[in-house]
């Protein structure tokens, strides 16, 4: 991503202050360069909110029920602040049909779609193996021209308001409707999906057991469009979270080649949510693809409350994802393997909720 001059970034802040949100955009889209990767081809990266070609890369729908019961599922919410759509995978049953099962709610970044970010991720077919509902809410263009979430709002950062809330009450409504353990609920996502992760975690953190972020920014990291801008370009530590009194378990996975957030985004996830912890670092390396090294940040108990994953030569793309879906990069490591098998070590139980 280029700097964008002070200039540029001068007038933008001018004319969004004056309601002229459109001009601000055309403006900041000129600012920014061409380094993401969309299934191994140069794009203008879809930098949370406002630049970047909106792309029609939609992945083929599933059937609502396929092969082996599961079952690919089309939804609305809707609550005073707005309607959003939303797909659900809901695996086959198990033998015992009264199991209740862990939810994941995986949020997309810019332009995507949840069919787009299903097949990108592929998530549903690990969620077969574990047994795990996912839940994939959509943006809507006409609350974000580029179908961001706008993590950076905010009226879109707090508890029982703006698109929290929508994804709460998806989140609510699944629970409501299928059999899901109510201590083993999940919220992830990529880029502007990875920030609004962290606003769910801060703003609900009694309803979900731990988060994760994939090329994302810290709760409160912006305020505005300009602050947007400046979190991605360096690294922002957000507002302190105190998560209903305890420490929110967290997996962070960023690329440190992206020039689209700053890497340094992915260690403030880590500070805002667990703070400073003892950690062991493992390096290994995915054969004829990307090293990679993970830090693990320790409780008292010596468990593992947060994992931090930095990807050697990654850019702005999910780690280990599928080329059938877009902003992926398939020489791994699995970000999605990564992440859900974090996800089901974590449960959100009364004590540990305080």
């Amino acid at each position: 991503m280029n700097m964008i001059d002070s200039g540029r970034m001068a007038e933008a802040t001018r004319l969004t202050r004056a309601g002229r949100l459109a001009e601000a955009t055309a403006l900041l889209r000129g600012g920014f360069g061409g380094d993401l990767t969309t299934n191994g081809t140069a794009a203008g990266p879809p930098v949370d909110g406002w630049q970047g070609p909106t792309l029609d890369l939609q992945a083929e729908p599933l059937a609502e029920t396929a092969t082996g019961g599961e079952q690919w599922l089309t939804r609305s919410f809707a609550n005073p602040f707005g309607r959003r759509d939303y797909r659900l995978f809901v695996p086959a049953a198990a033998e015992n049909g009264n199991e209740k099962r862990p939810l994941l709610v995986m949020l997309h970044g810019c332009t995507q779609s949840p069919d787009d970010f299903a097949a990108g991720t592929a998530m549903n077919r690990l969620a077969v193996e574990a047994g795990c509902i996912v839940a994939w809410p959509g943006q809507c263009q006409s609350a974000n021209m580029q179908r961001c979430w706008n993590w950076f709002q905010p009226n879109d950062q707090e508890r029982a308001r703006g698109e929290p809330s929508i994804i709460a009450g998806i989140t609510r409504e699944v629970m409501r409707d299928h059999a899901v353990d109510p201590e083993r609920v999940y919220v992830a996502g990529l880029s502007a999906g990875g920030a609004e992760a962290a606003v769910l975690a801060a703003t609900y953190p009694e309803l979900y057991a731990a988060f994760g972020v994939h090329s994302g920014l810290a709760y409160g990291a912006a305020r505005d469009v300009p602050s947007a801008f400046q979190a991605m370009r360096e690294p922002a530590p957000g507002w302190p979270v105190t998560s209903g009194g305890r420490k929110m378990p967290v997996i962070v996975v960023h690329g440190d080649r992206d020039a689209t957030v700053h890497p340094g985004n992915g260690q403030a996830v880590i500070r805002q949510a667990v703070g400073t912890l003892e950690t062991t670092v493992e390096r290994g390396a995915v054969p004829n693809g990307h090293a990679w090294t993970r830090t693990r940040h320790l409780d008292p108990a010596g468990e593992t409350l947060a994992e931090h994953w930095q990807v050697h030569g990654l850019g702005h793309a999910w780690s280990g994802g599928d080329a059938s879906g877009s902003y992926t990069d398939p020489r791994g490591p699995d970000a999605s393997r990564a992440m859900l098998d974090f996800f089901l070590r974590q449960r959100n139980t009364p004590a540990a909720a305080g």
